[in-house]
């Protein structure tokens, strides 16, 4: 089995190679940005990033999900570091975190992501496809109030998402439009069936052309009045050797393992963590092109693992990340290796290149998000669903509409809510029937049939006209409560003042009035069900 999984990698070696190599490039700004928007060091980010690509992605069983410091931890982050005292504190949660989700895996807890329901996954891709379309606009035509490029959305504040944008196209840069219009052009080029066919084209991805086309851009334009200014190019903190890149690293203060709020925030973390995880596996098991299931028990060790050597490090907590993860899809990436490939790629840059990659414009990044938060949310995505019915489209579009109101774990929770209340809705009505042929009625009990069924039971016993045959069958209910029951024997004493015939089937402790009818042919094919 080993040797067959290393033969598979090897043979992916050509796809996995230059997705790695993309999801690098994408990964390496927005761990920059999600630190900077924790209120962490910026290098804490990359550790995080480093970890998640060369050690979690090689203890976990998923092929192409990619794990990093997420956006939706940075409200926690943020808020941790003030509530125990400082970063060196919150890293000594980080590392507890990390010891939780390894109990989470042995604990076989990952069976949770399998009760979301598959509306509200495709929702929350589809945000997060706007919601990156809509941040990367300001970078696409050199604005942005941040510098570096981010995948956060928070409507609520002043410099928010929507102002940016209204704010980016009044203030258009040439050189930076320039790249993302040429960056675009390349990437849907390469889609076509005519490239496609070239094998030439299938070994290299459209995305990391379009970056090496912003690289050439950036270094040529410059003195001229297409330059790219430096606030819109990737911004590394440089490292010329180990030693410096050790020197940098902050380690957790263990001392504060008598802080209870230490345990509480590890806690946090944890769970916050693990669900996203869970999530993100969930809907990169969706778009995996050849459709593999990642066992999510294994995932979570994994990512326990990680957090444990982040936060011994002087890294954010990791998660497994859905933007990234999508864009290691769309790059074409076949295995885990990708993953990995970018681990290390992140490793060398803060060795080695840091000088070329901070000729990277974020214009062309930004292109290669707008072209991947397309995929996530193409209009197509939205007839599906809404052609696969109301019980399907609602919970999909509430679930889009919230994650864009408020945050993505808040926009998850409402859109699970919002799908349970559908599903409890679908059982109610299977629970209980009615069937009408002329004067002849037939009311079965199926499944369980529970208090909350008592209304729709009532509801179809008033729709009984008066002088009619009912049999109440309950030969297919594997649980009736008490107060179903209760409901049954109080219409049947109210049957014989509207001469209702009632005949009892199958349902114990309850006895009809002494009628045996012969109905069992009443109820042919032009039967009326209800």
């Amino acid at each position: 089995m080993a040797r067959q999984q290393f033969a598979d990698y090897l043979q992916n070696l050509g796809h996995d190679i230059p997705a790695g190599l993309v999801v690098f490039l994408v990964a390496l700004p927005l761990c920059l940005g999600v630190a900077l928007a924790s209120g962490a060091p910026l290098f804490s980010g990359l550790i995080a990033g480093i970890v998640g690509g060369l050690v979690v992605s090689l203890l976990s069983g998923s092929q192409l999900s990619v794990s990093g410091p997420a956006a939706g931890l940075t409200v926690i982050v943020l808020q941790g570091i003030g509530q125990v005292g400082g970063f060196e504190p919150f890293l000594v949660a980080v590392v507890l975190a990390g010891i939780l989700q390894l109990i989470f895996g042995y604990l076989k807890a990952g069976v949770i992501g399998a009760y979301f329901p598959s509306a509200v996954i495709r929702g929350m891709l589809t945000a997060i496809g706007l919601i990156l379309i809509m941040k990367q606009l300001p970078h696409a035509v050199g604005f942005g109030v941040d510098a570096i490029i981010d995948e956060t959305y928070s409507p609520q504040t002043p410099t928010s998402t929507l102002f940016e944008i209204g704010d980016a196209f009044s203030a258009i840069s040439p050189g930076a439009t320039m790249v993302t219009a040429v960056s675009l052009l390349i990437m849907m080029l390469w889609e076509t069936a005519c490239l496609k066919r070239n094998r030439w084209f299938t070994l290299i991805p459209g995305p990391l052309v379009a970056v090496l086309w912003g690289v050439i851009f950036s270094v040529y334009s410059k003195g001229s009045m297409l330059e790219i200014e430096g606030q819109h190019l990737v911004s590394l903190p440089a490292h010329k050797t180990l030693g410096d890149l050790y020197d940098h690293l902050i380690t957790p203060d263990f001392s504060q393992l008598a802080n209870p709020q230490v345990y509480t925030l590890a806690l946090t973390i944890a769970v916050i963590a693990s669900l996203e995880t869970l999530l993100s596996l969930e809907a990169i098991d969706k778009l995996d092109p050849f459709r593999r299931v990642a066992p999510t028990n294994q995932e979570l060790k994994a990512q326990g693992v990680g957090n444990i050597v982040s936060g011994l490090l002087g890294g954010l907590p990791i998660t497994s990340v859905i933007v990234r993860s999508a864009a290691n899809v769309s790059a074409g990436g076949r295995t885990k290796i990708a993953s990995f490939v970018h681990g290390l790629f992140m490793l060398l840059s803060v060795l080695f290149l840091v000088e070329w990659i901070n000729t990277i414009p974020l214009s062309a990044l930004a292109a290669v998000l707008l072209i991947t938060g397309y995929k996530l949310a193409r209009p197509a995505i939205f007839l599906d669903m809404f052609h696969r019915g109301r019980d399907q489209f609602l919970p999909f579009l509430i679930t889009v509409l919230a994650i864009l109101a408020t945050d993505l774990l808040k926009g998850i929770s409402i859109g699970m809510v919002l799908g349970l209340l559908f599903v409890m809705r679908a059982n109610f009505k299977a629970a209980i029937s009615l069937t009408r042929d002329g004067n002849n009625y037939l009311l079965r009990l199926r499944k369980d049939v529970s208090f909350l069924n008592k209304a729709l039971l009532r509801e179809m016993l008033d729709q009984i006209e008066p002088g009619a045959h009912v049999i109440i069958d309950g030969s297919r209910a594997e649980f009736i409560d008490k107060d179903i029951l209760g409901s049954i024997v109080n219409y049947l004493s109210a049957a014989q003042d509207s001469h209702v015939t009632v005949h009892i089937r199958n349902v114990a402790g309850v006895s009809g009035d002494g009628y045996e009818l012969a109905l069992a042919g009443a109820f042919g094919p032009g039967a009326v069900k209800h």
